[in-house]
């Protein structure tokens, strides 16, 4: 194994491992023992706890996500042809198909191993995302950050390829700066939550190796933050509830 390689399934362990223990600490509480009284918890059951809350509150932003993700996993194998009109493609943006860089979201270029990763990610982190965001904000963290890191790579970083883990990487960097900010107000002290900032900071790793999805994670810290500060200006308004 490459000294590459190695780096990138490090960072994978890092944002995944990290990424579940912020789910339940960025989570609202509801009554449930998830959220931020969790402290620095994570365990399988924690997260299921959290991911079940999430779902209770019918996250359609995400559901509708989900479907249109497993719709299309089902047409991609009924209809092979389609991979290779949405993927990304070398030479695609010196050729006018700027749209590929939206329609590789709705393709797993890899098979069904990338497919059994990011329709369970989508619901879990998705779920959590809109329980904290809301809908209409998710869908922007993900589409934007999604396709942002598709554009880097057609520029030139991976110019074939497609999938949806980058716009899941850009939820879990939005939670990630979401609970470092946000910190005091979940009941969250900074040596209980430092491990956060390992999300941002594997984003800019995979960046130094090229790798789309730390343009996703760190787009989704970007907008993380902007979400952070407008909700914080809204709040500060005299009059604000």
């Amino acid at each position: 194994m490459s000294p590459h390689e190695i780096g990138l399934y490090a960072s994978a362990a890092v944002v995944v491992s990290v990424g579940l223990r912020t789910l339940v600490l960025v989570s609202p509480t509801d009554g449930s023992g998830a959220g931020g009284s969790a402290g620095n918890g994570g365990s399988p059951g924690e997260v299921l706890a959290v991911v079940r809350a999430a779902l209770a509150r019918r996250p359609w932003a995400t559901l509708t996500l989900f479907a249109v993700m497993a719709v299309m996993a089902v047409v991609q194998y009924a209809l092979p042809a389609v991979v290779d009109d949405l993927i990304r493609q070398p030479g695609a943006l010196t050729d006018g198909q700027w749209w590929r860089a939206g329609t590789a979201l709705l393709v797993q270029s890899s098979g069904i191993t990338q497919i059994a990763c990011n329709l369970p990610a989508l619901l879990v982190v998705g779920a959590v995302a809109e329980s904290v965001f809301g809908r209409w904000r998710t869908l922007a963290v993900f589409l934007i950050s999604g396709v942002l890191a598709h554009v880097v790579s057609l520029a030139g970083w991976s110019p074939r390829g497609g999938g949806d883990s980058v716009a899941i990487c850009g939820l879990a960097g939005a939670l990630a700066v979401t609970c470092l900010l946000r910190g005091k107000a979940l009941g969250l002290m900074f040596k209980g939550s430092w491990f956060v900032l390992l999300v941002p900071a594997a984003g800019l790793f995979l960046c130094v190796l090229h790798n789309n999805h730390g343009v996703g994670l760190l787009a989704g810290c970007l907008l993380g933050l902007v979400l952070a500060v407008r909700t914080r200006t809204r709040l500060a308004q005299p009059g604000a509830a």
